[in-house]
């Protein structure tokens, strides 16, 4: 019968060399290029968040909106609605957060929001799912490292109700002028972590 120690080293461990010998550099996920986008496609976007009362008070309170409806439970409760609304702002931002793992990780600047309209509200406890499509894209005429990409933003509740929808407009980088790769994936800075000699950049 062999023991850890003699299948591993000893203490039951891996030797260094081992380790080293066995370890390689693998891209991940970079995000989208602008080369990467093609009017039509729609990209749902991972993951669904669940809204809950916490992020409703907090985005109020740090932007000072007023309205009753988003913090004060004995007023709404006697609307329509029978209970709070989640401020509008934050479904806003939660989906077009949900949006930038597919459409601008890679992108220098927003140029605008268009056509922003809120189809039906959002409760504390509903969970917010979000998809992009492609509307158009063109060369940037100014920046020739960048293209201009327009998508429609679409985001639901778990019942599959609309919620949101609008338009965005980033500028995004061209896979040649970004060059990522495995060692400085996007928001890196070179030489930090794991190099493709086999160091960790210390």
């Amino acid at each position: 019968m062999t023991d850890a120690g003699d299948r591993d080293g000893e203490g039951g461990h891996e030797h260094e060399s081992d380790r080293e010998r066995d370890r390689r550099l693998v891209e991940g996920w970079q995000g989208r290029f602008y080369e990467d986008f093609e009017v039509g496609d729609v990209y749902k976007h991972p993951f669904g968040r669940t809204v809950t009362e916490t992020d409703n008070v907090r985005t109020t309170n740090v932007t000072m909106n007023l309205n009753p409806m988003h913090f004060n439970e004995a007023y709404a409760a006697e609307t329509e609605f029978g209970e709070r609304l989640v401020n509008g702002t934050y479904v806003f931002a939660l989906a077009v957060g949900m949006s930038v793992i597919d459409v601008s990780v890679n992108a220098t600047a927003n140029l605008g929001y268009d056509s922003v309209r809120h189809h039906a509200p959002v409760f504390h406890g509903d969970t917010v799912f979000a998809e992009s499509e492609v509307l158009s894209k063109r060369e940037s005429e100014s920046r020739e490292h960048v293209g201009i990409v327009t998508t429609e933003l679409r985001a639901y509740n778990q019942d599959g109700d609309l919620v949101l929808s609008l338009e965005r407009t980033p500028m995004v980088l061209k896979r040649e002028h970004a060059q990522p790769s495995a060692a400085r994936p996007p928001g890196w800075p070179e030489g930090v972590g794991t190099q493709p000699d086999g160091g960790t950049g210390e």
